[in-house]
């Protein structure tokens, strides 16, 4: 895979830098082109850390921004769009949503064609935010459009490939959600906040979605996978167990005294696709990180009283 280059949008973003992560160590890329409309404090210098025989560049800039996406598409080969916005407390403006997540993707996908950029791969996340139909109506237009696209023709005459990848609910460290949850409970003397007593999910390891996509990454670029993958999505899941909202953040804090699946055959049998981390790796790494935050509070609390 050595000689060409990859865009990953939504780069800042919890997936995003997973996804850079992962192909910085399972490929061998000429360039990572990682954008997004802006990067944390201290994000570009741990992309710089990363960099090896593969150039990594950074790009800031917005999804709505035509001219702007038709310069980071040139010269591509590959492209992995997980920006968009995940609305878990109704806070973003519905218009905004329907903006980037659609508007963005369709702008985006015509970015390719102009470019003649042939691979497109899409993690569709119906449940990245947990239940919330208004945002499994955008994620399904999005996903309808990036599918359409299967088959377009590129400016330079070859044949548009596009992918969709469902995740559910994505978890492990740095998970806005967790994080969201953890923190909530350390405020309220260690009370979990209910989100979802009824409702079961079906949690997939951060890292493992990232797989995912190094997987499809390959399978498109190989002319005797494309043709069975193109316009083609697939559930992604791993063995962390089903359960409810509650129960799997319960699970994932209670040592820290916090009280409170779609089948990924069709994965396996077309990418390859077999978890990189086991339920039980994927829980020590996410648990581990949940006691950071703890610890981080204590610390918190402590110099607040000296």
């Amino acid at each position: 895979m050595t000689g060409w280059s990859c865009l990953v949008t939504g780069a800042g973003g919890f997936l995003g830098q997973r996804i850079i992560c992962l192909l910085v160590e399972k490929t061998e890329l000429k360039e990572i082109r990682a954008l997004d409309k802006a990067f944390r404090p201290g994000l570009r210098e741990e992309f710089s850390k990363l960099q090896n025989k593969t150039k990594l560049t950074v790009l800031e800039g917005d999804i709505l921004d035509e001219p702007f996406l038709k310069r980071a598409c040139q010269d591509v080969l590959v492209v992995i769009h997980t920006s968009c916005i995940i609305d878990v407390s109704g806070v973003p403006h519905r218009k905004s949503i329907m903006n980037v997540n659609v508007n963005g993707t369709q702008l985006l996908l015509e970015a390719c064609v102009q470019a003649s950029v042939p691979v497109f791969i899409y993690p569709s996340a119906l449940e990245v935010a947990g239940p919330n139909s208004y945002k499994e109506i955008i994620e399904n237009l999005a996903e309808k459009a990036v599918l359409a696209a299967n088959g377009w023709t590129l400016k330079n005459g070859d044949t548009f490939y596009t992918c969709v990848l469902r995740p559910m609910y994505i978890y492990g460290e740095g998970s806005p959600f967790l994080t969201a949850n953890i923190n909530e409970a350390l405020s309220n003397n260690g009370i979990l906040s209910s989100v979802g007593k009824f409702s079961t999910v079906n949690p997939v390891y951060f890292g493992n979605v990232a797989w995912a996509h190094i997987l499809a990454l390959r399978a498109l670029r190989d002319p005797k996978k494309a043709l069975s993958v193109r316009g083609q999505f697939y559930c992604i899941s791993d063995d962390t167990s089903h359960q409810s909202y509650d129960n799997f953040n319960y699970t994932l804090s209670k040592e820290f005294d916090l009280l409170c699946s779609p089948s990924y055959k069709k994965a396996q049998q077309d990418l390859a696709y077999e978890p990189l981390y086991s339920w039980e790796e994927a829980k020590q790494k996410t648990v581990e990180w949940v006691g950071s935050l703890v610890d981080r509070h204590k610390e918190t609390l402590k110099s607040k009283t000296q």
